[in-house]
């Protein structure tokens, strides 16, 4: 999630734990320490694809988070003997190990079992959702200004959960709304990645990976009887099996569990896309893995370099009236690739 999530999480977390006795420091500190796995940023791993890779690794670690608020326990102990030594494991281990949980809902991906396992990433929520985070940073306000009545502290965290579990179920209703719609194209058990649109829960969408081409589908909770409309978009499945032929390129599949999007620059350059993150018409994240090298008068090869980040896509200025029109089915089709509305019987290109 955002670092303005994440640090109003902890700052909660330290207010219900430790706010009575503690009082602002407890806020504050938790707010800090709320932020603190999000550190590994400033890390250089090298090239573009280790430091995307890499970031949510160590730093975001169950096996690295707890042991580290054993430690830290015990020098607050040390410091500030107001609270127990397990009222202070409770501080730290709480909102330490919550941050990387709530990351692990995204898209992103976050290693909670560095090195042992491959990232998590339930997808059930965007990065940024003012539905999660404002009843958490309500309650923030309201005990920084009185700061010994945790009870707001306790009530941001409930609500601020049960909202977690609404886009976990909210996420199975629409993966059930698409079964038929895919089972006719001949894909229900093909790769499928199930998101919400940005900044809501209402509106979702579905990526599904076919042999040469990939299917998106936009669709919400407001839809009423608006049928489905599939998005189609090469794959190029030679330009996957050059990625593979690369480290760095084996490296993007295992992160994103394959769903990229491949083509050439007009330079001849190999660039891979993360799917996941943003949108069809504004992915942030496209990667260059390799240049055209001429082997003879008529042939070439991809050869490696040292990835780099493309600059990203900027945005198109109307895409918040856009997904609003379409969320509230002013707009029944929103053409991923170009970020625009369209109207039933005029079908995306």
């Amino acid at each position: 999630m955002d670092s303005i999530s994440q640090a109003v999480l902890g700052a909660a977390l330290g207010s219900a734990v430790a706010g009575k006795t503690l009082g602002r420091s407890a806020i504050l500190g938790g707010a800090l320490l709320g932020t603190l796995p999000d550190m590994d940023v400033v890390i250089d791993y090298g090239s573009a694809v280790a430091n995307f890779s890499q970031h949510r690794g160590f730093s975001h670690s169950l096996l690295i988070l707890f042991p580290l608020a054993v430690v830290l326990a015990w020098v607050f102990h040390r410091w500030r003997p107001l609270l127990s030594y397990q009222r202070w494991l409770a501080f730290t281990s709480l909102i330490l190990i919550t941050h990387p949980l709530l990351d692990a809902f995204t898209t992103y991906g976050t290693q909670l079992f560095w090195p042992f396992a491959k990232p998590v990433a339930i997808s059930s929520i965007f990065i940024i959702d003012p539905l999660y985070t404002l009843p958490l940073l309500f309650a923030v306000i309201w005990t920084l200004w009185r700061p010994s009545q945790t009870k707001a502290a306790y009530t941001g965290l409930a609500v601020s959960t049960l909202y977690l579990g609404w886009t976990l179920l909210a996420q199975q209703a629409i993966n059930q709304k698409v079964e038929s719609t895919l089972a006719a194209e001949g894909l229900e058990d093909a790769p499928r990645l199930v998101q919400p649109m940005p900044l809501t829960t209402f509106l979702w969408r579905v990526t599904v990976m076919a042999e040469d081409e990939r299917l998106e589908i936009v669709t919400g909770f407001f839809d009423g009887d608006i049928p489905l409309s599939i998005e189609r978009f090469p794959q190029h499945p030679e330009l996957e099996a050059a990625t593979l032929a690369l480290p760095e390129g084996r490296r993007l599949v295992w992160f994103t569990r394959g769903f990229l999007a491949y083509s050439t620059t007009s330079d001849r350059k190999l660039a891979v896309t993360d799917i996941r993150l943003g949108v069809p018409g504004a992915h942030p994240f496209t990667f260059i893995l390799a240049e055209a090298v001429e082997t003879g008068s008529d042939t070439w090869q991809w050869q490696s370099v040292t990835s780099y980040q493309s600059p990203r896509p900027t945005i198109r200025a109307g895409l918040l009236t856009a997904l609003w029109d379409r969320l509230s089915g002013k707009a029944p089709i929103l053409c991923l690739a170009t970020l625009e509305t369209r109207q039933l019987g005029d079908p995306c290109g």
